[in-house]
């Protein structure tokens, strides 16, 4: 009998952006044996959902995606979105969270990437990150982040837009992603800004962004550096696998999920 990938153990739900293969491709890297990962893209802008006067909406593609989420017999479920996290404002993660548990209905917990990460630091007592954010981010969306990943007791030590290489440097950030970089991506350039730019003072390093591809170099970033080194969808991924009551034991992608 050949493995299925059923999702007997846990079944994840994941709210990812519509037109990106990192996330998935990512998480199936790095599940466990017998928890299954289950997509519904979204393809709204940024944020999935708006919140004014303390009143949230979803987005139409938020929503039915709820919808479909509600008969999976899921475990969690996670609006895998750093950007909406980071650009939807004070209190928006603990709203959405609230509105989609009433959307899905009972069973599955709810989260969100922007909260899997800042627990993921806490975890790993990181005080002081150095954040590595997309080159699609602007500067605006830069310190956003910067701001959104400090408090709670942690200063964001130092930040950066990594650089995505020639033939990209020219091209604006909010045109990268729409002209392919999300499938040109390379670690490799990744690793190496990294070490060279990573500030001593820094005592971890958190690379946010679910559709930015990295979790294949996270040991590696661990062992040379040796700081922990936190990635958005493996935060996600061991947020989730606790909210489904399973102990993350993942070994290769870095402390976090090791256990």
């Amino acid at each position: 009998m050949q493995n299925d990938n059923w999702g007997w153990q846990a079944r994840i739900g994941l709210f990812i952006v519509a037109s990106e293969a990192v996330p998935e491709a990512e998480w199936w890297a790095m599940a466990p044996p017998h928890v299954s990962i289950h997509a519904a893209r979204i393809a709204s802008p940024s944020p999935w959902a708006t919140l004014a006067n303390g009143a949230l909406r979803l987005s139409d593609d938020l929503a039915r995606g709820a919808a479909h989420f509600k008969s999976m017999r899921l475990d969690a479920v996670v609006l895998a979105h750093t950007t909406s996290s980071i650009v939807g404002g004070a209190g928006w993660d603990a709203a959405v969270v609230k509105a989609l548990s009433e959307a899905i209905g009972p069973g599955p917990i709810v989260t969100t990437n922007g909260l899997d990460q800042q627990a993921a630091l806490k975890a790993l007592a990181i005080k002081r990150p150095f954040v590595v954010f997309p080159p699609w981010f602007g500067d605006a969306q830069l310190q956003a982040g910067a701001d959104y990943f400090s408090g709670d007791g942690r200063t964001v030590e130092a930040f950066m837009r990594h650089d995505p290489g020639p033939g990209w440097r020219d091209v604006p950030p909010g045109e990268q992603y729409q002209r392919g970089l999300g499938f040109a991506q390379q670690v490799e350039p990744l690793y190496r800004e990294i070490l060279a730019k990573c500030p001593d003072s820094a005592d971890g390093i958190l690379i946010a962004g679910t559709g930015f591809r990295c979790v294949g170099i996270l040991d590696a970033l661990e062992r040379d550096l040796g700081r922990p080194v936190v990635a958005a969808n493996a935060a996600s991924l061991w947020q989730t696998l606790r909210l489904s009551g399973i102990a993350p034991r993942v070994q290769g992608y870095g402390r976090l999920l090791a256990g």
